[in-house]
Order: structure tokens, then sequence, then C-alpha cells
């Protein structure tokens, strides 16, 4: 019998307002808090809530066979604890079913992976515990922003006792591979890597409503014969998309909610297939190979790279700015600070100051920002603001400071060899006299 493994990805950026030069060092207000507040009340009243309740209904309809995964970003809970809190009940409730598996990540949707594993670790035990807080389970799989992975991020996932990984299921990665069954990471494999069939979860994502597809209008039943019938091999198949399909950028006149409703009916009843949470791909099938990602992977862009997030000079410099902070921020454990610093590590900022063709599906979530020099400055004003800040908190002593302690040091280490060998000499003179 084959899986179908159903992932949905919730989260929203920060965004951030016009900073201009002369606030930084006077203006601490980074944030667009109207169009933030407007944004999650609409999200939630035409996607969250009608979403949430669609798979609610499925759960109590097919208890014990409706399955279903959700990444939270800790963004997304912060938001929606401040400005929709009955989304957060209904995610409880959710986890209440004991049907619903939640994922691990990192707190602000970030790119903390690619920094290396203290920036990673500071993320992902924050988001951790929150999701532990929210709803009673320890996510034992991981998921990056835009599947982000390769062996070297698979390693770390893996040293913080995650058991599993969700990435893309690329061509250039696989080969004559399918992404239709279970491989493990390179370096630690015990560390095991689902991968994305990402035709079938895109034909959702962004050509759904698309009255130009070959395919429109798509039903149910059709697509579930994809899934059952596909042209390779497969044990199970991996959907991951954003929650946001539904209702959002397929709004409800579409028929996106009924569609939903109508393939999670035929997928609970169908013999050939069974519902399962990504754990349970885990622990219901074997890994067929190492699968080997020397370079960063992505869902992004015709090369799955990560480029979208990092691949020009003013990516760079910002990330490299940002992410210098982070014994700083670390260290001086300041709750204004740290909530600060998370939001500019969201990875939408460094998406805004790309040159490049977004992945589809994030056309979605176009840039405020009219260039991506000008994401960038804005957001280079907001960091530099930030780091004026850490560095007037930060106690400890400053490398002049530090030099100074040592040449005092070395001076008091010359000054007792000097008696040591004084004391010496006398007491060999003692002995000769003797």
């Amino acid at each position: 019998m084959k899986s179908l493994c159903l992932i949905f990805r919730v989260h929203q950026p920060v965004p951030l307002r016009r900073y201009r030069f002369f606030d930084i060092g006077a203006d601490h207000n980074y944030y667009d808090d109207y169009t933030l507040e407007h944004r999650i009340k609409k999200l939630a009243e035409e996607c969250y809530l009608p979403a949430i309740r669609l798979v609610l209904r499925q759960i109590h309809r097919f208890p014990g066979t409706m399955k279903v995964a959700f990444y939270l970003s800790g963004t997304a809970i912060d938001l929606f604890n401040r400005y929709t809190p009955e989304v957060t009940a209904l995610f409880a409730e959710l986890a209440a079913t004991q049907q619903v598996e939640f994922l691990g990540g990192t707190w602000s949707h970030s790119l903390a992976s690619l920094a290396g594993e203290e920036a990673l670790s500071l993320q992902a035990e924050q988001h951790k515990s929150l999701i532990m807080d929210l709803t009673g389970q320890t996510p034992e799989v991981f998921l990056n922003p835009g599947l982000i992975y390769s062996d070297q991020i698979g390693a770390l996932v893996a040293g913080m006792d995650y058991k599993g990984m969700i990435t893309e299921g690329a061509r250039h990665i696989l080969g004559w591979k399918s992404p239709g069954f279970l491989y493990c990471n390179a370096l630690q494999p015990r560390l095991k890597v689902i991968m994305r069939h990402y035709k079938l979860s895109e034909d959702l994502e962004y050509r759904f409503s698309d009255p130009a597809w070959s395919e429109f209008p798509l039903q149910a039943d059709k697509y579930l014969g994809w899934i059952l019938n596909g042209g390779q091999p497969a044990e199970s198949v991996h959907l991951c998309l954003d929650l946001e399909t539904l209702g959002h950028y397929h709004p409800a006149s579409s028929g996106i909610f009924s569609f939903f409703d109508h393939l999670l009916f035929l997928a609970s009843n169908a013999p050939e297939i069974s519902l399962a949470t990504p754990s349970e791909i885990i622990s219901r099938h074997q890994p067929v190979s190492l699968i080997n990602v020397p370079n960063p992977l992505s869902q992004a862009g015709e090369e799955r790279d990560i480029s979208l997030w990092n691949g020009n000079d003013l990516q760079s410099e910002a990330f490299n700015h940002l992410y210098e902070l982070t014994s700083l921020v670390k260290t001086i454990n300041d709750p204004r600070i740290t909530s600060d610093w998370n939001a500019l590590q969201d990875s939408d900022h460094f998406r805004y100051m790309s040159e490049s063709e977004p992945a589809p599906a994030l056309h979605h979530r176009p840039s405020p920002w009219n260039s991506p020099y000008e994401a960038f400055l804005n957001y280079m004003n907001i960091l530099n603001d930030l780091t004026i800040r850490i560095k007037s908190i930060y106690s400890g002593p400053s490398p002049e400071e530090t030099l100074l302690r040592i040449q005092t040091r070395l001076h008091d280490v010359e000054k007792e060899l000097e008696k040591s060998k004084e004391e010496l000499y006398h007491l060999r003179k003692r002995r000769k006299s003797r």
C-alpha cells in the first residue's frame, strides 16, 4: 500500500517599516504594525480558519485514518497569539486529536542553517520549545525555509536529535531515482531524508486556478489518480505546500476548499493508499540509499539552489553582518534584542534583496520594495541600529581593555620571575657559604 504524506507550511514575515539613515540611534521601532495586523486578520478569515476547520472535520470523520503534518514558524505562532488567538486555539485542537504531527524548524523561518551550528541551535531550540508548549509534541522531523538542505546541514540537524528532514526532490540530485522513497543523510545516515514531489505539490500551489493550465479545472479524483499511478515507482508520495494555498493563493471561489475536502475524503477511503505523517513515513519505510547533497539545495528557481536568498553581494553583506552578532546576542540574553534579532533573520528579508526570479509559489508573497537595493538599504539601516544597541548593552571587555589586561599580567609575571631568580641566587649563595 502506498503512503501519502501531506505537509502544510505556515509562516508570515513581519514587514519592516521605512527606516531612514537618520533614524539610526534615535528610533528602535522597526515594524509596520498596521500592515501586519491587517494582513494576519485577513489571512485568518480567508485561509487559516476555514482551512484548519476543514482538516478538523475530516479528522473527526475518519478517526485514526486521516493524518496530516504542519510546520508552524515561531513568528507565525507569535502573530496568531497577538492578533488572532482563535487560530492558535484551532492548532491546539488539531494537536489534541493525535492525528496531526507538528514539525521542527527555525523560530524565524530563517537561514540560520547556512550560518553554522551556533546560530541554528539557538533558532531550532527556541522553536522546539514553543511547539512543545503549544502541542505537547517533541518535533522529530525538521523543515527549513524553502526546503533548504545539504549534507552538512543534515548532519547539524541530526546532532540536535531529529530523526528526519524534508527537502526538495530535485532532478539534479535524484537523477534516475524517485522522490517516492526514503533516503538518508550522507554524513549521518541515522537522519532520514524525505523528498518532496515538487510537480504534484506545485500543481496545487500555483497551477490549480490557472485557466491556461491544460488540466484546468482539476478534480480531486483525477489528482488522486496521479498520486496512485505516477510515472515513477514510489512507496510514498510527499506533498509539501503552504497552507495559504487554500483561500489565499487560490480564493474560495476557485473551488480549492471543496477540492481538498473531496481529496481528503477519497484518500481516507481508498484501499490502495494510506495517509501518513512524516514520522510514520520514517518508521514505516526503510531508506533505499544515501542521498549526496554537497551544496545547499532548495525548492527555488530552475537551479533549485539558495541563490534566491544568498546569491548576490547585497545578500551576502547583510547575511554576514547579521550572523556576526550571534555570540553577542546569546551572551547578553536581552529579550527585546533577541526578539528584534529573530525578526531580522526572517528569510523573506533576504529574498527581497534578490535579483533572481523567485520560485513560482513565492510570487504570492511579492516584495514590498521597489528594488533589491532599496530592500537592502532599509534592512541595513535597521541592522546597524540593532548593532549599536547590542554593543551598548554588551558588558564584556573591549579589545583595548583585553590587551591592557594581558600586558599588565605579563608585567606582573615578569616581576614575579625576577623575584624568584633573586631568591634562588641568595639560596645558592648561602649553601656555598656552608
